[in-house]
């Protein structure tokens, strides 16, 4: 009788990672120009700011990390991620329509505008796909892009004519600055994402594999590819609602963790969570020091180390082909 053996999800070495996050969770917890241990509302100040900021880092992190690494296997393709598909910029129109319509809205209404957006543009997204005869892998991220240009530039007209272009520019930053009690609790959203998705994990897992695998094992493809794109929706849309695009965090994140693990999309999931939240607190950090008093936005720093990483993998297909 044959036994078959899974990748153990936890060990010493993601038990290691933890407490290295961990530790830089920390460090966010007590990097700021307020002194909240010596001032007088100091505790509160940090209970309203500090401590909402370091969830937000958390869970956004978490949540588009995994949502690049979900929209790899539904694409079957190394390159893409809500930055590069236009997902963001869907978000971003659908939000800057809800502002428009209903200027006084709660941030709950705002958000379901960006999710049900973020849903539209990336099945827009996948229509294109199914279209076009893909010769190379790089074509997938170029209609994206692509796709993400136009929808920005309507996003701007829009902007224009309704005065709202400072306000979407502010938005489109990408910044952790205006994180706070009151603002940031519908990011919880995101937790119920990052359970989906470990629970579907191995159907997911085949639906990486292609269709005709997926439906010779008896699942149906279609359903899940339109489960997991409602996922990455949910998932983009509320990130970029509460802290704006990070662009280029689903593209480094799993292609770092597959190249050392594999494609194992369960035992996966803890390890991208991780790495995510990692390195948007380390951006987040740079960015609080490098010009203090003064903050810069995260996504300035995940542009330029995306972009890199986004060069390396280009030029590595290139030669592999």
């Amino acid at each position: 009788m044959e036994t078959t053996t899974r990748t153990k999800v936890w060990d010493w070495k993601l038990g290691l990672g933890v407490l290295i996050v961990a530790a830089l969770l920390v460090a966010s917890l007590l990097t700021g120009q307020y002194d909240v241990f010596g001032a007088d509302d100091g505790a509160a100040m940090f209970g309203i700011t500090r401590l909402p900021r370091t969830i937000a880092l958390v869970l956004a992190g978490a949540a588009m990390a995994v949502s690049g690494l979900v929209m790899q296997l539904l694409t079957q393709n190394r390159f893409v991620e809500p930055s590069t598909t236009g997902t963001t910029e869907w978000a971003g129109l659908g939000l800057l329509i809800v502002m428009a319509v209903a200027p006084t809205s709660s941030i709950l209404v705002k958000m379901i505008g960006a999710v049900v957006f973020s849903f539209l543009g990336t099945v827009v997204f996948f229509l294109f796909l199914r279209r076009v005869t893909l010769r190379s892998s790089l074509i997938v991220p170029i209609i994206g892009i692509m796709l993400g240009a136009v929808v920005s530039a309507i996003s701007t007209f829009f902007a224009l004519m309704t005065d709202m272009l400072q306000q979407l520019g502010i938005w489109f930053m990408g910044s952790f600055t205006a994180v706070y009690k009151g603002q940031y609790e519908v990011l919880w959203i995101v937790l119920l994402v990052l359970v989906a998705v470990y629970i579907y994990a191995d159907r997911l897992t085949v639906v990486g594999l292609g269709e005709d695998v997926a439906t010779n094992v008896g699942l149906n493809y279609n359903r899940m590819v339109l489960m997991g794109t409602g996922l990455i929706a949910i998932a983009t849309g509320v990130v970029t609602v509460v802290v704006g695009s990070l662009p280029f965090l689903g593209l480094i994140v799993p292609n770092i963790v597959s190249m050392v693990r594999g494609d194992d999309l369960r035992s996966n999931v803890p390890w991208v969570c991780l790495l995510g939240i990692g390195i948007v607190t380390v951006c987040d950090l740079v960015g609080r020091v490098i010009i203090a008093p003064f903050e810069m936005p995260v996504s300035v720093i995940l542009g330029v180390i995306g972009a890199i990483v986004f060069i390396i993998m280009i030029v590595r297909s290139t030669r592999a082909n």
